[in-house]
């Protein structure tokens, strides 16, 4: 492959990446919008989000395995148009649950155009082409991020929030038939039963199974937080419109840093001092946005963009280090108790928030720290043995 083709590559996974991960965060901003518009309670405007995230982790393993057997074309093509259909539903439909199913009908779809593509990457391109291609995915993943909460929450002031799921159906659909002409036809596979390692061996190891669950920690704790914080900052004592509200996402670009930096650190210092030091700071973040001050946010925000991504970084790092075989099915199984564990953070700490506020979002956030510092902890003792 040339240089040339190889940038166009680039270009093209980040592309179809963030659009899809555009789609997931689109409604967190406006969930007080939404709350008022449905007349609905908070947990359930909260489905809006968490329906996502549970439709990738019910999918994401089973497309895993779609991606071993079947050309990558059909896939991006099936899952591309099912998402924008989800969202052309989403943005028509004035019933609240009818919202929520077409948004877990485009959480099932997702995995289509990001599990697949992973696996595509990793089965036709040589390992130095490799990581240079995943640093552009795993980029478009914050990236994608990032633009579905500030799409979602900067188009709703001047139109509406339904206009934000028509602009990204329409990104995922040109994402979409841009892949299908641009990415290279892959190669066959002679032995597939070789590439899938079976799932049961992977969870009968501890030494990856508290990874797993550190992984589930760490974004139960992201999730929650930053889908409750529209509630608490559109109260007193802030009191802040939807533009100022989502204005505070930026602070998710920390991640595009973060990601790379923390596999050095992990390089340097080991990943179980990662960990351990991703949720201490965590910790201490999540505290800091219990001040009625928008300087402590935004300082605790910055604080859990940090430690959350030092914590998935060195995470990743660790289980990759300890495979000498199966990586493909060991990542789709870390990339399942992730989501799980987001969808659980969401839906668990919507109770927490109707019956105890946003004290209640940050207890149960600490509790779950345990995970991700207790990994930590066996990581630092397997390297002393």
């Amino acid at each position: 492959m040339s240089e040339r083709s190889h940038l166009r590559l680039q270009l093209v996974v980040f592309t179809l990446v963030a659009a899809s991960f555009t789609n997931i965060y689109l409604t967190q901003p406006v969930l007080p919008v939404l709350q008022a518009e449905f007349a609905a309670t908070t947990l359930q405007v909260s489905f809006t989000v968490a329906a996502v995230i549970l439709g990738i982790a019910l999918a994401n393993l089973p497309f895993g395995v779609l991606a071993d057997r079947l050309p990558i074309q059909p896939i991006i093509l099936t899952g591309g148009i099912a998402v924008a259909l989800g969202g052309l539903i989403c943005a028509v439909t004035d019933n609240l649950w009818l919202l929520i199913g077409a948004r877990f009908l485009q959480g099932l779809f997702i995995p289509a155009l990001t599990t697949c593509i992973a696996a595509y990457l990793a089965k036709t391109l040589p390992i130095e082409r490799l990581n240079v291609v995943m640093g552009a995915y795993v980029s478009a993943t914050v990236v994608g991020g990032l633009g579905g909460r500030l799409l979602g929450g900067w188009i709703h002031p001047p139109l509406h929030w339904r206009y934000a799921f028509v602009s990204a159906a329409v990104l995922i659909l040109v994402a979409t038939f841009l892949a299908l002409k641009q990415l290279p036809r892959q190669p066959k596979v002679d032995n597939i039963a070789r590439e899938q390692p079976r799932f049961l061996s992977l969870l009968r190891r501890w030494e990856l199974v508290r990874i797993y669950l550190a992984a589930a920690g760490g974004f139960f704790i992201f999730s929650s937080v930053f889908n409750y914080l529209p509630f608490r900052l559109a109260a007193e004592p802030f009191s802040f419109s939807t533009e100022l509200i989502t204005l505070l996402y930026l602070v998710y670009v920390m991640g595009i840093f973060m990601g790379p930096l923390s596999g050095r650190i992990s390089n340097r210092i080991g990943s179980g001092n990662t960990l351990i030091g991703g949720t201490l700071l965590l910790g201490s973040s999540v505290a800091l946005t219990l001040l009625p001050s928008i300087v402590a946010i935004i300082l605790g925000l910055l604080g859990l963009c940090a430690g959350f991504f030092a914590v998935h970084a060195a995470a990743v790092g660790s289980l990759n280090r300890r495979l000498t075989s199966g990586q493909g099915r060991a990542n789709a199984l870390y990339v399942l108790f992730y989501y799980v564990g987001g969808w659980i953070g969401i839906t668990g700490s919507g109770f927490a928030y109707t019956q105890w506020g946003w004290q209640g979002v940050i207890l149960i956030c600490l509790l779950l720290l345990i995970l991700p510092f207790m990994a930590g902890l066996g990581e630092r003792r397997d390297v002393r043995r």
